[in-house]
């Protein structure tokens, strides 16, 4: 595919740390998805070969620079705020500590961004770990218009449908803080297991496509917003 020539300086910005908040800047240093290490039983290493697969996506793609190093966090590490794009997957529990509920708090209201893939059987337990780090707002569903699904490319009818599931029409919700989607969950469509090598779930290479293109317009709205 022939790279995209992004006209706006802002798509190839970095969030820098700087008086405990995530700064977007022209930064040079290039940009690592972190994946969110929880506890509870779910299996949040789910897909090895998601991130890798989606940051070259991104470096082949779009002008974003792309560090491809393996990046694992907790809410409480140190390191968080190095990190302005957090992927959360898996299949079952999440549990957050008390320290990771406030810790995670601060982080998506200062900059940050969680990008949560419901694999399968993720739904109750995450959204009753978002009510803990937000007591106050909720998961909305977000419109077909919203700019989310039309940063690079264009998504007409919101989420891509990559796995069955139990066959329901998938789903985009956020958690918005003073007008900026900070939370992104999939339910019922899997973009993130659409990430892994296509051969893993004998995905068609319009899904597979599909799933990488989505995460770029996520990974692009996280930092212009």
């Amino acid at each position: 595919m022939k790279k995209l020539v992004l006209t706006l300086l802002a798509l190839a910005l970095m969030a820098v740390v700087s008086d405990g908040q995530i700064k977007k800047t022209a930064d040079p240093s290039a940009v690592t998805i972190a994946r969110l290490k929880y506890d509870g039983g779910g299996n949040w290493y789910w897909g090895n070969s998601a991130i890798p697969n989606m940051h070259k996506f991104l470096a082949d793609n779009t002008a974003i620079e792309v560090d491809d190093h393996e990046a694992i966090v907790t809410a409480t590490d140190p390191e968080l705020f190095r990190y302005p794009f957090l992927f959360l997957t898996g299949h079952g529990n999440i549990r957050f500590s008390d320290d990771e509920v406030t810790a995670l708090r601060t982080y998506l209201e200062n900059g940050g961004f969680l990008f949560a893939n419901d694999s399968y059987s993720l739904n109750d337990a995450f959204r009753r770990e978002m009510t803990r780090v937000f007591p106050d707002k909720q998961l909305v569903e977000l419109p077909f218009s919203h700019p989310i699904y039309h940063q690079i490319y264009d998504f007409p009818n919101g989420l891509p449908k990559i796995h069955q599931h139990d066959g329901k029409p998938p789903q985009g919700f956020g958690i918005i803080i003073d007008g900026r989607v900070a939370v992104f969950y999939d339910y019922e469509s899997d973009i993130g297991d659409g990430w892994e090598d296509a051969e893993v779930y004998n995905d068609p290479p319009e899904k597979h496509l599909a799933a990488l293109r989505m995460g770029a317009n996520l990974v692009t709205y996280a930092l212009t917003h």
